[in-house]
């Protein structure tokens, strides 16, 4: 039976993506196939890419893979093509893969640096201002509309064992939203479930806790200030990346209706990109993350750049133990970085033979061991690969 051409009418809008699929040319160019239930294909050409970056950047970006699963094209119409359109090119995670890559060859250089120097980095950075760095970490999600579930989660946070003192609290837990969810201009009552939320929050989480309002990039203007507004009376720590990435005069419009701390860098790179943000006084901190803003060496620029400006800034962090010893060491060499992040996992990372992170009281102590003062345990990594990942290739 021959494949067919087109859809029957009473078939349209039925059909549904079943694969994604890419094969490279031995003319170089790559070809991009596109399967549905139907038994219909569609084809596109992206350049003469590598097939395997292309299959890799496609796993990301179209398949769902990481914590983006909601947006997965696959079991969904193939014809919402604007709506694709949105979830590949800006609900997407807001690096592109190769920064990531880079940024990790350059932390990988300062750890072996300090291992051959027998220093931790922070000595080669110039010396610790501080022996611990102060944290925040998360708040898992729920309705936080909730007094009940409140009540419940804000005992939990509160007894735990590393002692945090402020917790990021997302709005999309008010609007029962996952994050980069396209949903960018909020209602008078998506905002009184906002209020709601964050009132609690302040209620059972009590004064002794910071509490930082996080937005994932996503609000528009008029939406971002109704926020703004909404949570000023719980006196947030930080009002974390209420609209877009990178720097536009939406964030000087905001600036000048709010007095909340705004927050905002996870999503910059190198300091090109934070240069104009400090300039224009758009933000009141800093965030950068070293894998998605150019490694310790080019957030190190950022810090000192924003240093200028008495500007100070935190380190975004939610990722690996890596991530976690290079945050401690690179905070430690900066003056103007009053605390980073940490996830509530970080000390249960298995990596190491030993985890290496020490966090009392909601601060962590900065390592005076070599490089970044992690012995990875090779045997666990070998026996955690991903599936078909070949050792150390």
């Amino acid at each position: 039976m021959p494949t067919p051409s087109h859809l029957s009418p009473a078939d349209r809008g039925q059909t549904l993506i079943t694969a994604i699929r890419a094969m490279r040319l031995d003319s170089g160019f790559c070809l991009i196939r596109i399967d549905t239930d139907a038994g219909i294909s569609g084809y596109g050409e992206c350049g003469s890419l590598d097939g395997d970056y292309v299959r890799a950047a496609i796993d990301l970006h179209a398949l769902g893979g990481g914590r983006l699963k909601h947006l997965k094209l696959i079991g969904k119409d193939p014809l919402d093509i604007a709506v694709h359109h949105h979830n590949l090119f800006y609900a997407y995670p807001q690096r592109p893969a190769e920064v990531q890559v880079l940024s990790g060859i350059d932390m990988a250089l300062w750890d072996l640096a300090g291992k051959l120097l027998n220093q931790p980095v922070h000595k080669l950075l110039g010396g610790k201002f501080r022996d611990d760095i102060a944290l925040y970490s998360h708040c898992p999600h729920f309705d936080s509309t909730d007094p009940g579930a409140w009540a419940e989660h804000a005992a939990i946070l509160k007894a735990d064992p590393h002692g945090f003192t402020a917790f990021k609290v997302d709005i999309h837990c008010a609007l029962d939203l996952h994050m980069q969810e396209y949903v960018p201009s909020l209602s008078p009552g998506d905002v009184r479930k906002v209020r709601r939320s964050y009132e609690l929050a302040r209620e059972h989480l009590g004064e002794e806790i910071d509490i930082i309002v996080h937005c994932h990039c996503e609000l528009d203007i008029p939406s971002a200030i109704a926020v703004a507004e909404a949570v000023e009376p719980i006196k947030p720590l930080y009002y974390e990346d209420p609209v877009q990435p990178g720097f536009s005069e939406n964030w000087l419009a905001l600036r000048r209706t709010t007095r909340l701390p705004i927050m905002t860098g996870e999503n910059i790179e190198l300091p090109e990109g934070a240069l104009p943000f400090l300039q224009s006084q758009a933000v009141d901190c800093l965030q950068p993350d070293i894998v998605m803003s150019g490694g310790i060496t080019g957030t190190k620029k950022i810090a000192d750049l924003a240093a200028l400006y008495r500007t100070p800034i935190t380190l975004h962090n939610v990722s690996g133990l890596l991530l976690n010893a290079a945050s401690q060491q690179l905070a430690a060499s900066i003056f103007n970085c009053p605390r980073i992040e940490c996830t509530r996992t970080a000390t249960s990372l298995a990596w190491a033979e030993t985890n290496p992170l020490e966090i009392k009281n909601g601060r962590m102590k900065i390592s005076d061991r070599a490089g970044l003062g992690v012995d990875l345990d090779p045997d666990y990594l070998v026996s955690h690969r991903f599936k078909g990942e070949p050792i150390w290739n």
